[in-house]
């Protein structure tokens, strides 16, 4: 039985004047010996009844190997009245314990550790209805091992119970292929001898309520910001002027003739224009020799598409159909980038990009996700950082969700230098994440991480400590320690250290 507090009735001498007279010195004297002897038989108070065991309401809100000291309130020795408190001052006061949770609507994730409750996650859901949660796109960081790959799978093969659909623009080491089969979908597989083709220009179908010669603007801009993207990653530089009117001229001319023809344009054919200087000018009006001269290296970079390392992958026409109702869709790059050199993965991941993009383009598509798995390995290529920028910032309108997963949050600086294109780039995206999930960063990382996301002390010390399948969510300014939970299944499905046990 835990002792209880003892109170005391004190008593101190009357005050009495110097000058008083005898009269009035008795009746002090008389009520002080009054005090003092109410002091003395004063109640205590009951003691606490005797249970066999611990006592329900003493029982330690910490282990046993707990915080030690007095304030520890181990032993439920205090008896403390009761107070209360709105959550909002309860969350400030007790950082993780107090958090009200986000809801039972959504995607089941698993626990929340502080909470002691089921934790639910959807974008879709939490978007207008919590404040300071202003977009649906999600950052996913962590150390290899500590299962970032695993709630990325798990919130895909979930969001379709919900009738939400998964597309992976690049997979770079072929781990969601298995997945795809599992749920019913479809996986494209690109990479040197394989049959599988996406021709990147494609035009998708006209959404309703868009007028034709408004569509085919969009189209065209779409394909130049794609020609672009591909000369800048292959130069790695920005484009002249002179370049940009070259290849506006060389689209235009292959686009009038594939349209008289009833074909789909081709990046061969954009490289051959390019490549001829003839043509060219001719196409534009100029005197030989002008402009066919300036597009001299653009050329020679998308002729990479066609006859380089990348041939027989974008430079035909599609041998698949982009179907919007299969539940997932990945596009399998794991037969590229192996040698070191991320150039060809990011030249294909853009042509997919941009592929998988222009089919999305349909607002009335339905809810979807989109997964960038490995992003860390595209932050040095500011062209495809300038595509993804642009699918962050229409997420909302064509109501996609954007998960970016990377390792450290040190990857986001490897963009450019303090104040560069790149880094304002990086930086930007992660401002346009509402959903920031934390799993375990390494010591000399911890810096960094706070840095970037705002993590208190607390926070940052949490993240440091996380155990395998624990992360921390930032969802729009609030926090929340999650165990993540897999069924079986699903953990025979993403076991990503299968060949490590074998």
């Amino acid at each position: 039985m835990a002792p209880s507090i003892r109170t005391r009735a004190t008593a101190s001498p009357l005050f009495v004047p110097a000058k008083s007279d005898r009269r009035t010195s008795r009746t002090a004297r008389a009520h002080l010996a009054t005090a003092r002897d109410q002091a003395r038989h004063t109640v205590r108070p009951g003691t606490r009844p005797t249970h066999s065991g611990v006592d329900p309401e003493l029982r330690a809100t910490y282990a046993a190997a707990g915080r030690p000291g007095p304030a520890s309130a181990r032993g439920g020795s205090i008896n403390l009245p009761t107070h209360r408190m709105t959550t909002a001052t309860a969350s400030g006061a007790y950082p993780f314990l107090a958090e009200g949770g986000l809801g039972a609507q959504g995607i089941y994730v698993g626990r929340d550790v502080h909470a002691e409750a089921a934790f639910c996650y959807d974008p879709f859901a939490l978007y207008g209805r919590l404040d300071g949660f202003t977009n649906p796109n999600i950052l996913l960081a962590g150390v290899i091992g500590m299962g970032k790959s695993a709630v990325a799978k798990s919130l895909a093969v979930r969001a379709v119970a919900f009738g939400y659909r998964i597309y992976v623009p690049c997979d770079p080491k072929g781990e969601w292929t298995v997945v795809a089969r599992e749920l019913g979908g479809h996986t494209i597989a690109l990479g040197p001898g394989l049959p599988g083709r996406l021709n990147p220009l494609d035009a998708p179908a006209r959404p309703s309520g868009i007028r034709e010669e408004d569509w085919r603007n969009e189209v065209r801009k779409r394909r130049l910001l794609l020609l672009g993207s591909l000369a800048k990653t292959v130069l790695r530089r920005e484009l002249h002027p002179m370049e940009h009117t070259a290849l506006d001229v060389a689209l235009d001319e292959v686009v009038e003739r594939a349209e008289a023809h009833g074909s789909t344009p081709l990046l061969g054919q954009i490289a051959h224009v390019l490549g001829s200087p003839e043509q060219l000018d001719a196409a534009n009006g100029e005197p030989y020799g002008r402009l066919g001269n300036a597009a001299e290296d653009l050329a020679h970079a998308l002729r990479r598409m066609v006859h380089g390392d990348l041939a027989g992958m974008f430079d035909g026409e599609s041998t698949v159909a982009f179907d919007p109702s299969t539940p997932i869709l990945s596009i399998d790059l794991s037969r590229l980038g192996g040698a070191g050199d991320d150039t060809a993965l990011v030249l294909a991941m853009t042509c997919a990009s941009a592929w998988m993009e222009s089919a999305l383009a349909d607002p009335s598509g339905g809810r979807r996700w989109v997964i960038y798995d490995e992003a860390w390995r595209v932050m040095r290529h500011v062209a495809l950082l300038e595509r993804m920028q642009s699918q962050w910032k229409l997420s909302r309108g064509l109501g996609i969700a954007n998960m970016m997963v990377i390792h450290r949050l040190s990857d986001l600086l490897t963009a450019g230098d303090a104040g560069s294109r790149g880094r304002a780039l990086a930086e930007g995206l992660l401002t346009d994440c509402s959903t920031r999930i934390i799993y375990r960063q390494e010591a000399d990382q911890l810096a960094t991480a706070a840095s970037l996301l705002g993590l208190s002390g607390v926070e940052a010390q949490a993240v440091s400590a996380l155990t395998k399948g624990r992360g921390l969510w930032k969802v729009a300014g609030r926090s929340f320690i999650t165990q993540h939970l897999l069924h079986p299944w699903e953990r025979d499905l993403f076991d990503t250290d299968a060949r490590m046990h074998a």
